[in-house]
């Protein structure tokens, strides 16, 4: 059957694209066109029906990626991806290069490749496709590929994020963090809060949220103080509940009032300390995992 390898492929196919774009509505959308124009094709001719997948769903991605930069260098504030279940993008064995390689801030830094750099450090560096296999791919030579990827290297060496410590560690701080955010307790926040903390707030000119990036313990305290003090006196502590999700790679704390979420606040975490907050509240961005966090929440 033509939709043969777009099922039994999907979670790889999907992972490629999510990684390609930074949008799981995005990459849903381009698994499903990717799907048409498989069916159109004449099936007598296709040696490899993943390869042929692969490389339908990575030009894909290459137009859209190239369409999107426009739309996103005229967004409102920080841009973020949207984020997606850990679980949905990996097995629990993956290795921890392409865990890495799906943290919100690893795909904000593939923002700065062009979109053929992008798609050849994918491929080769995390989904492991050799330069002959990405070059057909591509429609370029095997050295074209090398080059791309030399590029692509080059630009990201010094700052390729690392995920430290275990999947444990970070997440009993993300705990410990939601802990005291919920109780808006300044101490709890100051001692988990690295000195250097940045915080990025994605509204998408939606909703509320900062326009400039904060930076230090004090600027990230006092905003984080003054959600809570906010809730309070708007009266809705009481709708509010908190719980943390492994969300791209990392701990993250899911914030809801009532039964909508209203901000995911995802967290890079070294040495029990808190480095990065990046707070997606865009609706936008939201409502896939809304839906998703739905069913079991």
């Amino acid at each position: 059957m033509a939709d043969d390898v777009f099922t039994r492929d999907r979670s790889r196919l999907f992972s490629i694209a999510y990684r390609m774009l930074g949008s799981a509505s995005d990459a849903e959308d381009v698994l499903q066109d990717g799907w048409l124009r498989y069916q159109r094709a004449d099936h007598a001719t296709i040696r490899s029906p993943e390869a042929f997948a692969t490389t339908i769903v990575t030009r894909l991605c290459l137009d859209r990626l190239k369409s999107t930069r426009a739309t996103r260098e005229e967004y409102i504030g920080p841009w973020l991806p949207e984020p997606v279940l850990t679980a949905e993008i990996q097995t629990p064995q993956v290795a921890v290069e392409r865990a890495e390689s799906v943290t919100l801030a690893f795909l904000v830094l593939l923002e700065t490749l062009s979109a053929e750099e992008r798609a050849v450090f994918l491929l080769k560096d995390v989904f492991e496709y050799d330069h002959a296999d990405i070059a057909r791919m591509l429609g370029v030579s095997a050295d074209n590929s090398r080059q791309l990827l030399h590029r692509a290297k080059a630009r990201l060496a010094d700052r390729r994020p690392r995920l430290s410590g275990s999947a444990e560690s970070r997440r009993a701080a993300a705990e410990r963090f939601a802990r005291a955010f919920a109780t808006g307790d300044e101490a709890a926040l100051t001692a988990l809060l690295a000195p250097d903390v940045g915080m990025w707030s994605d509204g998408g000119g939606k909703v509320t949220a900062a326009r400039r990036p904060l930076r230090g313990r004090d600027q990230v305290r006092t905003f984080l103080v003054g959600l809570h003090r906010t809730a309070l006196a708007a009266g809705l502590a009481s709708d509010v509940s908190l719980w943390v999700e492994d969300v791209n790679s990392e701990p993250a704390v899911v914030i809801r009032v009532g039964s909508r979420i209203e901000a995911i606040f995802v967290m890079s975490i070294e040495e029990h300390a808190v480095t990065a907050i990046r707070a997606v509240r865009n609706p936008d961005k939201l409502a896939r995992i809304q839906r998703q966090l739905s069913k079991r929440h």
